[in-house]
């Protein structure tokens, strides 16, 4: 039946002892066990015979009992989790291990601390390792009531055109495409050597996301040769100029394309002399950062981010460079007092914060996301077209696993498809 099992694990290397401590590492949470048998404690703590250990409600360890002994599984109750973060193990009664949680999970993770601190920045190894010591887990809130789009939408015949904007060594653009469709838009998918030998413009198009990945390998830095390619070829740069100036069009940038429109300087606002100009750098930690982060949206004028201020949920980050760094402190400053600071990293408190790991690449104020004056461009470093279905979340709170159908990020590419039929 459904809902029996809240968490499992198998045992093998280490026995019994370390698939439960494993699990409590997991779970940040405690233990109270006691388990029963002949012999030592040796014996049946630190079998690696074939096991599993599985948690389930108090209200169906009857019926889980039940069920294994029907089919004559052998079994035991050995104990249960508890919100207090402290491990107690018994065998038959007798006292055998009586520690706090968090310490052991650092004796743990001492290995990997220790490789860590060798291949990244160290001050960040020895920041996470404090950050995460009693974490508490994020603290998700969501304003809204994320909805699927509805049949209506997505059957509609004159769907708004979106180009899927890609290079050489561009990646994530299926996604891309996915969450713009299932949105309602009609996705096209555009390589720059498409633009290049004139194939396609972009004048039939109302919006234009530029993907993630690895555009040129990174060569020399995160976006250049993309950038390049438009802004030293005068036709190309035409085509983009006359694209963002058009007040029916809006364009996202994700990752590799959240670098190029800092290059190009398509946010905060054009203009900004090329010294000036806030770009995306190598992250603190010194390496590539893969996480699923919690971001919150802030209070600015991206018209994808409508009517979603204050949310605060998981997303996918993907980048080694993904810094944002402001030559220029009074540009900061307008950013902040203007309203195009569109996102944050934030803490596990929903603060915006610097701190590694809950900002994975050291941006000030977690800023994660710029948006134009006029709300219609987009640029933000995480992947919210790898986060909008269900199953892409890494981690959901309990109720949100069941009350959700899609995560919030899909209202993003909904807003986009509103904004597009409001401003026919």
């Amino acid at each position: 039946g459904k809902g029996f099992v809240l968490s499992g694990h198998d045992r093998s290397d280490g026995g019994l002892i370390a698939t439960l401590l494993e699990m409590a590492f997991g779970g940040n949470c405690g233990l109270d066990i006691d388990v029963r048998g002949t012999g030592s404690p040796i014996e049946h703590l630190f079998s690696e015979e074939l096991g599993l250990v599985v948690e389930c409600t108090p209200e169906k360890v009857q019926e889980v009992e039940g069920l294994l002994t029907e089919r004559a599984i052998p079994y035991a109750v050995i104990g249960r989790t508890t919100s207090e973060k402290h491990i107690k193990i018994q065998f038959n009664n007798e006292p055998v291990l009586a520690e706090s949680m968090q310490e052991l999970r650092q004796v743990w993770e001492e290995t990997s601390f220790q490789l860590e601190r060798l291949q990244m920045n160290p001050d960040c190894a020895v920041e996470e390792k404090q950050n995460i010591y009693d974490r508490q887990g994020p603290q998700y809130f969501i304003g809204f009531t994320p909805r699927e789009t509805s049949q209506e939408v997505l059957e509609s015949p004159d769907k708004p055109k979106v180009a899927i904007l890609r290079d050489e060594g561009s990646n994530s653009d299926r996604e891309m495409t996915s969450a713009f469709y299932a949105a309602g838009f009609e996705p096209w998918d555009i390589a720059m050597t498409d633009l290049l030998a004139g194939k396609v413009g972009l004048e039939g198009f109302r919006g234009l996301a530029a993907v993630g990945g690895f555009s040129y390998a990174d060569v020399p830095e995160s976006a250049k040769g993309w950038a390049a390619t438009i802004l030293f070829n005068e036709r190309l740069k035409k085509k983009f100029d006359d694209f963002y100036s058009r007040t029916d069009t809006f364009s996202l940038g994700v990752c590799n394309g959240c670098q190029l429109f800092a290059l190009l300087g398509w946010v905060p606002w054009q203009g900004i002399e090329p010294a000036g100009q806030p770009r995306f750098v190598r992250n603190v930690s010194g390496r590539f950062e893969s996480r699923w982060s919690t971001v919150k949206v802030m209070n600015s004028k991206a018209i994808m981010l409508r009517g979603m201020e204050n949310l605060t949920f998981g997303i996918h980050v993907a980048h080694g460079e993904g810094r944002l760094q402001f030559p220029d402190a009074t540009i900061h400053e307008k950013i902040n007092n203007d309203g195009l600071a569109a996102l944050a990293f934030v803490d596990d408190e929903g603060l915006p914060t610097e701190q590694y790991p809950f900002n994975p690449n050291g941006s000030p104020e977690g800023l994660a996301g710029l948006c134009s004056n006029d709300g219609r461009h987009l640029a933000m470093m995480p992947h919210p077209e790898r986060s909008f279905l269900k199953w892409q979340a890494h981690w959901l709170p309990e109720e949100m696993k069941k009350e959700l159908r899609v995560t919030p990020w899909l209202q993003m590419f909904q807003n986009a498809y509103q904004w597009c039929r409001e401003t026919e």
